[in-house]
C-alpha cells in the first residue's frame, strides 16, 4: 500500500512540475511580445481597411451620383471617371503594400525588443541591422508625412457631400418647406472643379436636390467617405505609433552595440591579462 502511496505522490509531483513549467514558459512568451508594436499593427491595419474599403465603394457610389444627376453627358465625366477608376486601382496596392510592410514591422519589433534579448540569450548587433532599422525609421517617417496629406484630401469629398447635406435640410425645415423660395436653393457641383463648367445640368434646385438626399447612393458615399476620413486618421495616428517605436528600437540597438563593444575590449584585456600571468607562471618555473 505504501509504495503505491509514495508512487501516486511522485506522479502528482511531476505533473505540478510540469504544470509550473509550461506556466513559466507562457509566461516567457508573453514576454517576448512587443505589444507597443502589436497595437500599432492592428491600428495601423484597422485605418488602412477602413480607409481602403469604405474608400473603393464610396468613390463608386460618387460616380453613379454624378452620372444620374449633375452630368447626363458621359464626355463630361470622362476624366473624372478615369481618375476614379485610377484611385481605386491605387486603392488596391496601398492595402497590399501596407498589409507586408505592417508585418515586416511588427517582425522588426519582435527581434529588437529587450525581451528577445532575455529569452534567447546574448544576440549581437550589426551595423546592418543598425542600419535597416534607421531605414524604417525614415521610411516610417516619409509615409507618415504622405499619409497626412492622405487624411487632408479624404477631408474634401466629406465637405462637399456635407454641403450638399446641409443643403438638403434647409430645404426640408420648416420654414422653407412648401415655399416658392425653394426651388431657388441650389447646388452647382461645377464650382468645386470636379466636373467642367459646360457640364449639363451641372446645378440641381430644390425637389430635386431633395431627392437626390434621399437617395441610397448619397446616403451610403456620404457615411462612407466619413469612414475612410477616419480610417486615414487611425492610420496617421499608427504610423506615429510606429515612428516612436522604431526610435526607441534604434536607439536599443545602438546602446547594445556600444555595449558590445566595451564587452569585447574588456574580454580582449581579460585574455590579455590571463596570457601575461600564465607566461609569468611558466617563467617562475623554469627558473625553480
Amino acid at each position: 500500500m505504501k509504495p503505491a502511496m509514495e508512487t501516486a505522490a511522485e506522479e502528482n509531483t511531476e505533473q505540478s512540475q510540469e504544470r509550473k513549467g509550461c506556466f513559466e514558459c507562457c509566461i516567457k512568451c508573453l514576454g517576448g511580445v512587443p505589444y507597443a508594436s502589436l497595437v500599432a499593427t492592428i491600428l495601423c491595419f484597422s485605418g488602412v481597411a477602413l480607409f481602403c474599403g469604405c474608400g473603393h465603394v464610396a468613390l463608386a457610389g460618387t460616380v453613379a451620383i454624378l452620372e444620374q444627376h449633375f452630368s447626363t453627358n458621359t464626355s463630361d465625366h470622362a476624366l473624372l471617371s478615369e481618375v476614379i477608376q485610377l484611385m481605386q486601382y491605387v486603392i488596391y496596392g496601398i492595402a497590399s503594400f501596407f498589409f507586408l510592410y505592417g508585418i515586416i514591422l511588427l517582425a522588426e519589433g519582435f527581434y529588437t525588443t529587450s525581451a528577445v534579448k532575455e529569452l534567447h540569450g546574448e544576440f549581437k548587433t550589426t551595423a546592418c541591422g543598425r542600419c535597416i532599422s534607421g531605414m524604417f525609421v525614415f521610411l516610417t517617417y516619409v509615409l507618415g508625412v504622405a499619409w497626412l496629406g492622405v487624411f487632408g484630401f479624404s477631408a474634401v469629398p466629406v465637405f462637399m457631400l456635407y454641403n450638399i447635406w446641409s443643403t438638403c435640410e434647409v430645404i426640408k425645415s420648416p420654414q422653407t418647406n412648401g415655399t416658392a423660395g425653394v426651388e431657388q436653393i441650389c447646388v452647382d457641383i461645377r464650382q468645386y472643379g470636379i466636373i467642367p463648367w459646360n457640364a449639363f445640368p451641372g446645378k440641381i434646385c430644390g425637389s430635386a436636390l431633395e431627392n437626390i438626399c434621399n437617395t441610397n447612393e448619397f446616403y451610403m458615399s456620404y457615411h462612407l467617405f466619413i469612414v475612410a476620413c477616419a480610417g486615414a486618421g487611425a492610420t496617421v495616428i499608427a504610423l506615429i505609433h510606429f515612428l516612436m517605436i522604431l526610435s526607441s528600437n534604434w536607439a536599443y540597438l545602438k546602446d547594445a552595440s556600444k555595449m558590445q563593444a566595451y564587452q569585447d575590449i574588456k574580454a580582449k584585456e581579460e585574455q590579455e591579462l590571463q596570457d601575461i600571468q600564465s607566461r609569468s607562471k611558466e617563467q617562475l618555473n623554469s627558473y625553480t
